[in-house]
């Protein structure tokens, strides 16, 4: 074993409290100086711990040269919505053996995205090392620019964020659909938009049925050819773990009963589950697992219980099992329903019940596909629906996971029924040709262990690929006044799979009908369920009211509109309005009261970040521009310091200027009455600002006119684009574009001898900036702001004459950096603005 091997070893050994040894595919994973790029590694075999501790031990454990091959932020993506905390539990237990122990110089924070505004503003620090988990319709509406559940200002900088300096894991990539094409376009965009090295990123793509032609889409399938596959070699297959695992005994045979057949399933499992062991059902859709739980619950909860005779004769094909009757002295099974469309809490108590050790009368989990991937749970009986050979394969890990269940292990699978008519509704949401092609294959085994699996080919067609022209489309987030953007979930998972996020909230006004309160605070992840799209417009059509959505350009609560409806977007639902239970999730046709989940108000949030506020940088103590700006500039520099690879020069130009802007008198004039010193420009107050003035007032555009003025010698012309584009856009609402939203104040509104003059954004033609001490001994002169770049072609009038618009701009900026290089300067600037602001708040000494 060599030196790095041995030193991998010790590492991982102190990770649990178990005996830990790894096998020889993890130690390649983290001692090769190049990471593969695919892996192809049965189920049950550690690929999480491989991708994980390898990673972190890259980091921390590792020699230079691996630290610096290595990115700083692992990014672990499952194509499930569910069962993402699991994954957190694990590596959350990895880490503090290991800090425990003394392998770990730092802590190693662990964010969660599966929906949901990010409360735990993992985009803060972008120089330390964090693992960030979740699911991929979370991460990659990020990686695009788009963030579901997330408001339109905060897109740029998770854009920023996970595109550099990331490990992306794609786990299980045979359930991603339309994703898989996605992940490997933006691998291939990464190395030809701005960047040869990737921006620092790297993708490892893991399957246990693994095909590599997979990842052939137009712009990568000629850098695939030349990436590495690490699968089992003879050193793995003849250790003695894998050897037991490979080995695991799992008889099957096909039940008695169809998939259209609930009552007589729910009486077959009973029959087939012993107690004190876990039996586990996959169920292909919401709807069917949600039936066969309250046909369970009748069987086993005050209904009639099947008598089982001990050693009755199977029917044909059916294996035998001598199990007694369920409950006989023990009491009735536990049931557990887990799906996708539970809230958070309910979730993990369900996912927490399904985990627990069976006692007494035994554990039933009935389950959808979320529990296929990234799930370590093992049960005795294995029931499934017919499903495509991929997904039969997870499927099929859960039953004897650790090969310690040989004697009483058994798996049944579940057909379709012999009249065909119905094979196309009941095969949903997969093909019914996938799914007699896996009933074909399923026929000729007796057993699915992972040894006994036959090799089978699997084809994967790419529906919609996203191309560099769509990517780069969507750098620009300014908002659609039509209410329209860009459809990206083609790209991300398929149609039919598409999701809102609900909240339930209770404002005193029955069933809805009335609009919420302004001063509604914005959702927490803790009360938002995920909803199919199209099952949540019945929904509202059956309501006719009680369910409202927020207005971002007109900063009001509006009905929900079903024409209007689009996937990743939040709705607030009356509590009155029903369609949800803690037992049975999202339930369309329920009518009873939905209870709210207790959240914390910190602070009330406008929803939309509207107008002038954004809840991250706000502040409750008095401070100064001068004084806030040197803060910013302070945590800019400590950023740099440790990103190596960016040049802070211009990002500290755009920290001294970002809020020269706040001594506009809108901006002045909205601050408090409390105002300590009113001599003074203030940038933060403690205090209830005023909604007066202009309406829509964007400071940081004030900020950025600024800076592009010709006549401000502070700033040189070489970095002048550069340094005015990342002031405009540190609250992401001012970027590619410049203009008015509807309902602006008018310049002309009370003069009529202004009638022409530009506005946009509460900004007009003419308006002065006074003398301004922007700290680090800059004062700013006096200057008048024309609107004039925000006009398409060469600008006539000075001082801006032949110079080229703000959107010409823009784009050269984009088109020369790379949108992800110009999205992650833009996401420095704005974690530094967020954590000076954070500082100031906790009192921590200035400087």
């Amino acid at each position: 074993m060599g030196e790095r091997s041995a030193s991998f070893a010790g590492f991982v050994g102190r990770a649990s409290t178990e005996k830990f040894v790894p096998y020889p595919f993890q130690r390649a994973f983290a001692t090769g100086t190049n990471l593969p790029a695919m892996v192809d590694v049965p189920t049950g075999l550690g690929k999480t711990a491989m991708a994980v501790l390898g990673w972190l031990w890259r980091r921390n454990g590792g020699d230079a040269e691996l630290r610096s091959a290595t990115p700083r932020r692992l990014v672990y993506c499952l194509p499930m919505r569910t069962l993402v905390e699991q994954s957190k539990q694990v590596a959350e237990t990895w880490i503090k053996t290991l800090r425990d122990a003394g392998r770990l110089s730092v802590d190693v924070p662990i964010h969660i995205l599966m929906g949901g505004e990010d409360e735990d503003d993992w985009v803060l620090h972008p120089e330390q090392d964090a693992i960030i988990i979740g699911t991929q319709d979370m991460l990659l509406s990020r990686a695009l620019n788009r963030g579901y559940a997330m408001s339109r200002s905060r897109w740029p900088i998770a854009f920023g964020m996970l595109n550099n300096d990331c490990l992306w894991i794609f786990d299980e990539i045979q359930l991603m659909g339309p994703g898989l094409a996605t992940t490997a376009q933006l691998e291939a965009f990464r190395h030809s938009l701005g960047s040869k090295d990737g921006h620092g990123c790297q993708s490892v793509w893991m399957s246990a049925t693994l095909n590599e032609t997979w990842l052939d889409t137009v712009d990568f399938a000629s850098q695939r050819g030349s990436l590495e596959t690490l699968s089992l070699q003879t050193a793995d297959r003849s250790h003695a773990g894998v050897t037991r695992l490979l080995g695991a005994k799992k008889p099957i045979a096909r039940t008695k009963s169809t998939m259209d057949e609930t009552a007589a399933i729910a009486k077959q499992i009973l029959e087939r589950h012993a107690p004190g062991t876990r039996t586990i059902v996959i169920l292909n859709t919401v709807a069917r697992a949600t039936d066969l739980f309250v046909e369970l619950e009748k069987l086993t909860r005050g209904g009639s219980k099947p008598s089982v005779k001990r050693a009755q004769k199977p029917a044909d094909g059916e294996l035998q099992r001598d199990t007694g009757t369920v409950g006989d002295g023990v009491g009735p099974a536990r049931l557990v329903l887990l799906h996708a469309r539970f809230r958070p809490l309910d979730r993990k108590r369900a996912i927490d019940a399904a985990l627990a050790a069976p006692v007494g009368g035994g554990t039933i989990v009935i389950s959808t596909q979320v529990i296929e991937a990234g799930v370590d749970v093992s049960a005795t009986n294995l029931f499934t629906e017919l499903a495509p050979w991929s997904s039969l394969v997870q499927r099929f890990g859960r039953c004897n996971r650790r090969g310690d269940d040989n004697a009483m292990a058994a798996v049944h699978w579940i057909d379709l029924p012999k009249e065909t008519k119905s094979h196309e509704t009941l095969s949903r949401p997969y093909e019914a040709a996938a799914l007699r092609a896996s009933a074909l294959q399923l026929s000729k085994l007796a057993d699915v262990g992972m040894g006994a699996l036959p090799s089978v080919a699997l084809e994967y067609e790419h529906t919609h690929v996203i191309r560099r022209k769509d990517l780069v489309d969507l750098f620009d987030t300014t908002a659609d006044l039509a209410g329209n953007d860009i459809d990206i979930d083609r790209f991300i998972r398929d149609g039919e799979e598409t999701d809102v996020r609900l909240y339930w909230r209770d404002w005193s006004r029955p069933r809805g009908d009335d609009a919420p309160e302004e001063t509604e605070s914005a959702p927490q992840r803790i009360e938002l369920l995920s909803a199919p799209i199209a099952a949540f417009r019945d929904f509202v059509k059956a309501r006719k009211g009680g369910v409202w959505r927020f207005d971002f350009a007109e900063s009001k609560w509006r009905r929900v509109d079903t024409a209007l409806i689009s996937p990743g977007q939040m709705y607030l639902v009356h509590a009155d309005a029903g369609g949800y239970s803690a037992e049975h999730g999202w339930s369309p046709k329920s009518q009873s009261r939905v209870d709210p989940v207790a959240i914390m108000k910190e602070r009330e949030l406008d929803v939309a970040e509207s107008g002038d506020s954004d809840p991250l940088c706000m502040s409750v103590r008095w401070q100064t521009i001068a004084e806030h700006t040197d803060d910013v500039c302070r945590e800019v520099a400590l950023i740099c310091s440790a990103l190596k690879e960016v040049d802070s020069a211009q990002l500290q130009q755009a920290a001294r200027w970002h809020d020269r802007g706040k001594a506009h008198a809108v901006f002045q004039g909205r601050l408090p009455a409390n105002a300590p010193r009113p001599a003074e420009l203030w940038a933060k107050a403690d205090g209830k600002w005023s909604r007066g003035g202009r309406s829509h007032f964007r400071h940081e555009l004030a900020s950025a006119l600024s800076v592009l003025d010709p006549t401000n010698g502070a700033i040189m012309n070489a970095d002048r684009d550069l340094v005015a584009f990342l002031v405009a856009a540190h609250h992401g609402k001012v970027r590619l574009s410049i203009r008015a939203f509807p309902g602006e104040t008018k310049p002309y509104a009370d003069d009529l001898s202004a009638r022409g003059q530009r506005f946009a954004r509460g900004v007009w033609d003419n308006d002065v900036l006074p003398e301004t001490d922007l700290g680090g001994g800059v004062r700013a002169p006096s200057s008048v702001i024309s609107l004039e770049p925000m006009m398409l072609g060469l600008c006539e009038s000075s001082p801006y004459c032949g110079e080229p618009s703000w959107l010409e701009r823009a784009i050269r900026l984009r088109d020369t950096l790379g949108p992800f290089r110009l999205a992650y300067l833009e996401m420095i600037l704005r974690a530094a603005d967020v954590r000076a602001s954070k500082a100031a708040d906790a009192g921590v000494p200035r400087g």
